[in-house]
């Protein structure tokens, strides 16, 4: 552990002194962004190591460790060859390169999300996951408007245009509800997994609601959003409005699952009799960032799209392809590379100074209390006899990598400052470190007490 951390500190330092001695002389110009993906990857695999070892997921390691290396400038004032990843909008250089090489990081995710779960595997969910999935959105949705409501009573400086807007303070407080509307159950499914309960009908239960959580989720962010938008746009809020944009995200995922059944199979088919390599891994990215663009097309969040797609990819779409191995495993070397870009330029933009600052904790303290509570509340959703409700809520606790996307995309729509970025941050955190042993007891005491 100490060893990890000293590799860390070690790496940061002398790097920040080649990217301040290489500013007056004649580079080329990717040289700058190979020195940055450098530290960022290397940071990323420590902190993922040190965390792993630790029993704890590795995207907590990544997001510190991207935390560590946008706070150097604390340390010592002339490290600051990361600041310009912390701007509010990133317009040129080296640090546009890779904001964009994580924006294509958080699409790859989705689309990785959406491969594990299946058309089938939705429509197979019990009615007890569909109202744990229900309840584990309501619940934490008003409880996170209130926890906002409770802190945030005036505009923070510096926000988007939608700060003119009229209800602008409940833009905030939408948005920080639909934030923790998210939840992240791999970690869950590992405990699961290491304990042999897997196969457990609150096992099961759990990782049905999940798949409609995510999809439930991704309608209520792009209806945020759309709301946010409008706003910026100076389009009156109206229920009219909500409607249609209800109407886009439901039209949307439905009909890429419409495609998916009557088209894909066909296209695919006709791919498969090409003889160049590569078809399978290509094809799969096309129709990925083809349906993000759609997405984006149609006022949705990209990452709806990618999600849309990995659903509708099934394996049996890619029978008869030249390459003998699954798409999951195709597209994992890509997801190596781009995943922990994201999460460590999400830990980067995390400010520290903000944590002086005693409202941003209380703020950060409501949230992981409505965060906890909220999916509690969707235990009582399960209608099975012999379940424990106890395991189930705990279970959907953790926000992980879902929360920290919401919350990025909050600050890319000017609708959340650093300092309530970094309380949601704070939050994440909390939910996904307490979520194992908390789990692990659960589990427990149902075995001892025969629930």
């Amino acid at each position: 552990m100490k060893k990890a951390f000293l590799l860390l500190a070690l790496l940061c330092i002398p790097l920040e002194k080649v990217f301040a001695g290489a500013e007056g002389t004649h580079t080329d110009p990717i040289a700058p962004t190979l020195l940055a993906l450098i530290a960022i990857l290397a940071a990323a695999k420590l902190g993922g190591e040190l965390f792993e070892r630790l029993k704890m997921p590795a995207v907590l390691g990544e997001l510190i460790a991207g935390m560590i290396l946008g706070n150097l400038i604390l340390i010592n004032a002339d490290w600051t060859f990361f600041e310009p990843l912390r701007a509010t909008s990133i317009t040129e250089g080296w640090p546009l390169i890779v904001d964009g090489l994580a924006r294509l990081g958080v699409i790859i995710l989705l689309f990785e999300v959406g491969l594990e779960s299946t058309v089938k595997g939705m429509m197979k969910v019990g009615p007890s996951s569909l109202l744990v999935a229900v309840l584990g959105v309501i619940a934490p949705f008003i409880l996170g408007f209130g926890a906002s409501w409770l802190f945030i009573k005036e505009i923070p400086p510096g926000l988007s245009a939608v700060v003119t807007a009229g209800f602008s303070l409940n833009y905030i407080h939408l948005f920080i509800g639909s934030v923790l509307c998210a939840t992240s159950v791999g970690i869950t499914a590992r405990v699961f997994k290491d304990l042999g309960k897997l196969q457990t009908k609150e096992a099961r239960i759990i990782l049905g609601a999940a798949v409609i959580d995510d999809v439930l989720g991704l309608i209520v962010l792009a209806v945020v959003s759309g709301i946010i938008t409008s706003a910026e746009m100076g389009q009156p809020l109206a229920i009219g409005s909500i409607a249609r944009l209800i109407s886009v995200a439901i039209l949307f995922l439905g009909g890429s699952l419409a495609f998916g059944v009557l088209v894909i199979p066909r296209l695919m088919k006709q791919l498969s009799r090409l003889k160049t390599s590569g078809v399978m891994f290509t094809s799969s990215l096309v129709f990925c960032f083809g349906l993000a663009y759609l997405a984006n097309l149609s006022g949705l969040a990209p990452i709806v799209g990618a999600f849309a797609a990995g659903l509708v990819l099934e394996e049996v779409h890619f029978h008869g392809f030249r390459e003998e191995i699954q798409i999951e495993q195709l597209i994992k070397p890509v997801s190596t590379f781009l995943v922990p870009i994201f999460f460590v330029m999400m830990g980067i933009q995390v400010r520290l100074e903000t944590f002086a600052n005693l409202p941003i904790l209380g703020l950060a303290a409501s949230l992981t209390i409505a965060a906890i509570i909220g999916k509690q509340i969707c235990g009582l959703g399960v209608l099975d006899r012999g379940i424990d409700r106890l395991s189930i809520g705990v279970g959907m606790i953790p926000r992980g990598e879902v929360g920290l996307i919401f919350d990025n995309i909050g600050k890319e729509l000017g609708v959340i400052d650093d300092a309530t970025y970094s309380a949601i941050v704070i939050m994440v955190i909390i939910t996904t470190l307490i979520t194992p042993p908390i789990m692990k007891w659960a589990l427990i005491r149902n075995n001892r007490t025969g629930d």
